[in-house]
């Protein structure tokens, strides 16, 4: 066998190809110093040897009883592929393995990128032949798994996203996806293992997709990923090439926590560096009422508690007085703001703010004038009427002229006014299926990547925030063309605080956009601190929902207090590795850590039983070193075996962990 290594930060990923050329198989993967090869001893029957070797690619005709990551069927009517190695590159960091098959013309090349200790893997499928061909099953990679059956994975609903859960396979199979045309509140695309090695694998894709682990016969574990197929299949003429979305692997000898680092690191490393600045977003106090003297009020209430950006939300524009009307027609309601955009931006900046806006660019009103234009903009199944959601259909972005449309209305918006933040929401899913025939969810999907590369690259200045309802599009492919990504639509505490949790396991403190609010909860009511909602917050990307005209004072000076202090280490949230404590989580930097802590249940806390004090042993600090928590000192043995006291009447606590010598 003829194998090729992968060398990452600590892991090593290795592929290899029998003598015989006819598929590429997993030899190893996991830690440097504990790679253990992937063996299938013994001898197959009734089934071909490729149906229990650990296949990287699975095809149609080369694999049979078992799942396959690609079909193929031509004008004759076979859909079986036999293609062997033709050829081999190897870059630094990289890999591309090439099969042909020679009686259909098909080239399949196998993808490989190496970044950090994250495999990157896509595939690309040429047809080089005469007739043309349809990709009936088309996955990005399949990764088999060397240990463990525990498949762990994120679940929800709206204002319920990033629930953690898992399933133990002793055998078969588990899929989670999305058939919404979106990625969904559902689930995310994000499996993990969790054995001795951590494993987890995710798809970069924000469209209909699906995720499986099998456990097969042997007992080896394998996920597929990829997008979801059509029932017509994905049409690829003579001459074309079709590339799949990428599918990453990533393993950590340190658990769940120590994989949720790797992933950290590889999407800070896709990201922009940008000190997240605190905003505050109108929408929880005015929905749609909007009025430019009671904007800038609000305005100047959040300037005064150290707030830096002023986002306006829903209902700026013309015919947007509720959500039944308005979008698409993106112009500025003279009503709501009789001297201008420009005028109120304007007096933002007088008092020290830059400003925000939101949009929903993919959806339109049917009552609104561009609806009325353009019948034909509007995504419809052939013959049928359009589905209505949420008072709004969706703009047929597989259409060019569509696209066009939705650039040149942001790129208007950000060339006419001073706009520092924008806010990309999309309320609904996508249903109808358009004309199958035209990949509708590739070539939607590929537009929307293309407008928002395209804004970054015109407008660089500009920060993005991804919505979808809440945390609806939430995947690796928008973290890296956005700068911060919505989690949900639940700002309550304690609700918030478990999706934040789940949404940490695969996804980077620097993406997670934060609000405080005076939400109640909707799965957990129980009141909580105004600290512990601030801090909270705080853990991420911090920002304020709250109607701040219904603050007291002393509740003003607490938020100033706080956003103080998160601007001290905002930074540090950013950049640093995180790791989850008994009762919080710690943001470990090069010398100083920040920690938060959260009582989460109903616990003791007026002291009115007899207990013991409760101690958080801390991660992530050297015990050779001493530390200040406040105004005490402890040695780094002692906060890694001992810990810090949680006790006392706080609900929360925020502390900065600094190295002495």
């Amino acid at each position: 066998m003829r194998t090729w290594t992968l060398r990452g930060t600590t892991t090593s990923y290795v592929v290899g190809v029998p003598d015989h050329g006819q598929w590429a198989q997993l030899v190893a993967w996991g830690p440097h110093d504990g790679l253990a090869p992937v063996v299938v001893a013994g001898t197959e029957h009734f089934v071909p040897r490729a149906d229990v070797e650990p296949l990287e690619y699975a095809v149609r005709g080369i694999r049979y009883t078992v799942p396959v990551d690609l079909v193929v069927s031509g004008p004759g009517g076979s859909d079986e592929l036999r293609p062997t190695l033709t050829n081999s590159t190897q870059p630094p960091q990289r890999l591309e393995l090439e099969f042909v098959d020679e009686v259909r013309a098909v080239r399949i090349v196998l993808h490989y990128r190496m970044v950090g200790d994250v495999v990157e893997r896509w595939v690309a499928v040429r047809n080089d032949g005469p007739d043309e061909l349809v990709l009936h099953r088309h996955d990005s990679a399949g990764f088999v798994v060397p240990g463990g059956n525990t498949v762990k994975y994120l679940w929800g609903e709206w204002n319920s996203e990033f629930q953690q859960a898992s399933v133990t396979l002793p055998r078969g199979r588990f899929t989670i996806g999305s058939a919404q045309g979106i990625t969904g509140h559902s689930y995310s695309p994000y499996l993990v293992v969790d054995d001795d090695v951590a494993y987890g694998v995710q798809l970069a894709w924000s469209g209909s997709w699906e995720m499986s682990a099998d456990v097969d016969t042997t007992g080896l574990v394998r996920i597929q990923a990829g997008r979801t197929s059509s029932s017509l299949g994905i049409t690829l003429k003579p001459g074309g090439t079709w590339v799949s979305p990428k599918a990453v692997g990533a393993c950590s000898a340190e658990g769940t926590d120590g994989l949720a680092r790797v992933i950290h690191d590889y999407e800070r490393a896709a990201s922009r560096k940008r000190v997240p600045k605190v905003l505050y977003n109108s929408w929880f106090a005015t929905e749609f009422e909007i009025r430019a003297d009671h904007q800038l009020e609000l305005a100047r209430r959040a300037a005064g508690i150290g707030v830096e950006t002023f986002v306006v939300d829903d209902g700026w524009f013309v015919g947007r007085s509720d959500d039944t009307g308005g979008l698409g027609d993106w112009e500025v309601d003279p009503a709501k703001f009789p001297g201008g955009l420009d005028a109120f931006i304007g007096q933002l900046k007088e008092i020290g703010l830059d400003f925000g806006l939101w949009v929903e660019p993919e959806s339109v009103s049917p009552t609104s004038q561009l609806a009325r234009e353009h019948p034909e903009w509007i995504l419809r199944t052939p013959g049928r009427d359009p589905i209505l959601i949420r008072n709004q259909l969706l703009l047929d972005l597989s259409r060019d002229d569509v696209a066009e449309f939705i650039w040149s209305t942001l790129d208007r918006l950000l060339s006419t006014y001073d706009i520092s933040y924008l806010k990309w929401d999309a309320n609904r899913p996508r249903l109808d299926s358009g004309d199958q025939r035209r990949d509708l969810d590739g070539r939607v999907v590929g537009n929307l990547y293309r407008i928002l590369e395209k804004l970054r690259d015109r407008h660089p200045e500009v920060s993005v925030e991804g919505c979808a309802g809440g945390g609806a599009r939430v995947d690796l492919a928008m973290a890296s063309r956005v700068d911060t990504l919505w989690p949900s639509d639940n700002t309550a505490p304690l609700d918030r605080l478990r999706i934040q949790e789940g949404f940490r396991t695969g996804f980077a403190p620097h993406l997670m956009s934060s609000w405080v609010t005076d939400a109640e909860g909707t799965h957990d009511g129980r009141e909580r601190s105004f600290d512990f909602r601030f801090h909270v917050a705080m853990a991420g990307v911090l920002g304020i929902g709250a109607d701040l005209s219904r603050w007291t004072d002393d509740q003003l000076k607490t938020a100033a207090r706080h956003i103080e202090q998160y601007k001290g280490f905002r930074e540090l949230i950013a950049e640093s590795k995180v790791y989850g404590l008994s009762a919080g989580v710690q943001y470990v930097g090069a010398d100083r850590s920040v920690v938060f802590l959260w009582e989460t249940g109903d616990g003791n806390m007026r002291g009115t039983l007899p207990t013991r004090p409760r101690q958080v042993p801390l991660a992530g600090v050297d015990p050779a070193k001493n530390y200040r928590v406040g105004n005490e000192t402890y040695p780094g043995s002692y906060l890694l075996q001992v810990g810090i006291p949680f006790d006392g009447p706080a609900d929360s606590h925020c502390l900065v962990v600094e190295q002495l010598d």
